[in-house]
Parts: C-alpha cells; structure tokens; sequence
C-alpha cells in the first residue's frame, strides 16, 4: 500500500499554554479570533458535537484524511498515537457508514489520547458515551466502515468547516469544537484572557443589581457601555 502521505506526529504543544487554554473555554477562543481574521472564528460545524457534554478535550491535533466510511487510515494513526494529541478525522461528513466504534474509541484511550473529532457517523453511542475520552461526531450509523486506505495521516485537512494542521490547538466542551491556528496561539491566547476577564467583570455588575434590587438599594448601571454608546450613535 503506498503511505507516501503518512507522515510523522507534530511537536506537543507546552504544557503552560495549555494550562492557560484550559481556563478558558471553546467559545471565549472564538471570541478571541473574532477580530483576528481567523476563518470562522476557529468554529468547527454547529452539528459537531460531543457524545458526553460532560466531558472537555484539548490537546494537540493530529490528522487523518479520509472519505466514504474508510477506517484503514483511522486505525493506522490510533495505534500511532501517543498522549496528549487529539485526533482529528477528515471524514467529509460521510452519512452511509461509521468511522469508529467503541472498540477503536477504547484502543484510542488505551494509547492515552485527549480526544477523537469525527466529521462523520460513528456507532455504539452508549459505550462510547462511557469511556473516559472525549469524542466528538456528526451523527450515528450502525453499518460498519469500510477499509481500503490508504488515506492520508498528519497531513492538513479541512475537517468540519475548518481548516486544521497538525499541530494546531484543539478544544471542545459541551458547545461544540474550537481550532487555534499553532502560529497564533499566543496572539489568541491573550484576546481570548482579555474576553474572559470582561465576562467576571460583567458577572460582578449583574451580581451587584440582582443584590440591589433584592435589597431595595438604588439600581447600579446594568447594561454594558458598548451597548449605551450604539444606542447614542458613537
């Protein structure tokens, strides 16, 4: 089989970028790319979503490129993989088999991944929903994958709307899947703390009119400057 477009895993991202990533949450990364000229805002499809809402992935992404219910590849970089990557399949959103089930998925954290993304169907939605990784598909079909190969492995790939290389920042919860470019991580690491500090800000100020009004105190100003401002046309 030629595996020409197998190539080998990317760096792990450090430990204390990710230490500040994990204080933060899919949804404020985007926000933090919102100005950035990040594609989509680093937002992976709305109908990608977790199996256990539960649960919260991030790592490094390694890839697999596939098509048409095609597990070979999937297999090939499961048993490759090492701990703290996230695997990210390309699958084209493919509805007429499953790329995984819970015998993978369980190979998968055997080999102590921090997540699967699946642009596709997966099947065995119960067992899979009770291990301990993390897994992300588009929907669920029992027929089985098929297994041709020889795909591609750790190449780029567009993977649920977004374009996502090895190496780059994965990181999901129960809102969907969001994907930092590796060159921007520091860039979108600090919008994204700027936006996180703005919300406690905002929670204090609705905390403080909720204990006013309860109180019977005057009313604090509640609506957000910004919004003032629209309304006043600056």
């Amino acid at each position: 089989m030629n595996t020409e477009h197998y190539f080998p895993l990317p760096d792990l991202i450090p430990d204390d970028l990710l230490a500040r990533f994990r204080l933060l949450s899919p949804a404020q990364l985007c926000d933090g790319m919102q100005s950035l000229g990040i594609p989509r805002n680093g937002c992976m499809d709305a109908d990608l979503m977790p199996l256990d809402e539960s649960k919260v992935m991030l790592g490094t992404a390694y890839t697999v490129d596939t098509e048409d219910g095609d597990n070979f590849p999937i297999h090939v970089a499961v048993y490759q993989g090492q701990p703290g990557y996230v695997l990210v399949v390309a699958g084209k959103a493919y509805p007429g088999r499953a790329y995984i089930g819970d015998l993978m998925a369980g190979a998968a954290q055997a080999v102590g991944l921090a997540g699967m993304v699946i642009d596709g169907c997966v099947r065995d939605k119960v067992p899979l929903a009770q291990l301990d990784i993390p897994i992300y598909a588009k929907g669920f079909m029992q027929r089985s994958p098929g297994k041709q190969g020889p795909g591609k492995i750790n190449a780029n790939v567009t993977c649920a709307g977004v374009d996502v290389a090895p190496g780059d920042l994965v990181f999901g919860d129960y809102d969907g899947v969001t994907v930092v470019p590796r060159a921007r991580l520091l860039e979108v690491l600090e919008a994204s703390e700027k936006k996180s500090a703005y919300e406690n800000q905002r929670r204090e100020v609705i905390d403080a009119y909720t204990r006013a009004r309860d109180s019977g105190q005057p009313l604090p100003e509640l609506a957000p400057t910004w919004v003032t401002q629209l309304l006043q046309g600056q």
